[in-house]
């Protein structure tokens, strides 16, 4: 798995690149894609360093850990989903202000996980619904691909039988 560290070192110039070859049209779109709207922008302006120096991700984990675990505590390092990558990188380039605010916070106050962490559930409800449209695209990706395979699969499958078929139409034991 990768690192959300390591995750955002690597894909910097590939950032940097995207930004200056799309089009103006084409990040206006991929911003509404990733719900990065006005109202978002508008919201995580408000942010400060108090905000996230004093917000208690402990009772998150836990909340967290209960949900995932039936009760008991989750010590697994949840790394972003693709679409919490995307959105990451490209609120960074838009929000100048939360990427300030990041490198004045990480490492020395957080680490890159808790940061993020704490930034999608101050976010949640301007982000939430752009989220759950990319999963049900990514579903419907996902059962048309399935629907493909079966029914190329039933095409090999024809096949195979037709080459199985017997050259005469004849039984091959006679009853007389």
């Amino acid at each position: 798995m990768k690192k959300v560290y390591s995750w955002f070192r690597t894909t910097s110039n590939k950032n940097k690149s995207l930004s200056s070859s799309s089009s103006t049209n084409n990040q206006i779109n991929q911003n509404k894609l990733y719900g990065i709207t006005d109202d978002l922008i508008n919201h995580i302006q408000s942010f400060t360093l108090e905000t996230f120096k004093n917000f208690n991700l402990q009772d998150e984990e836990q909340e967290e850990g209960m949900i995932n675990n039936g009760g008991g505590e989750s010590n697994v390092q949840k790394d972003l989903s693709d679409w919490q990558e995307k959105h990451a990188l490209l609120v960074l380039s838009t929000v100048k202000e939360l990427s300030q605010l990041r490198f004045r916070l990480c490492p020395r106050y957080l680490k890159e996980g808790q940061f993020w962490r704490i930034y999608f559930t101050l976010v949640k409800n301007y982000v939430a619904k752009y989220e759950l449209h990319a999963i049900r695209l990514e579903t419907l990706k996902q059962i048309e691909i399935e629907n493909k395979k079966d029914s190329n699969t039933g095409a090999y499958e024809v096949e195979m039988l037709e080459a199985r078929k017997p050259e005469s139409l004849e039984p091959e034991d006679s009853l007389v």
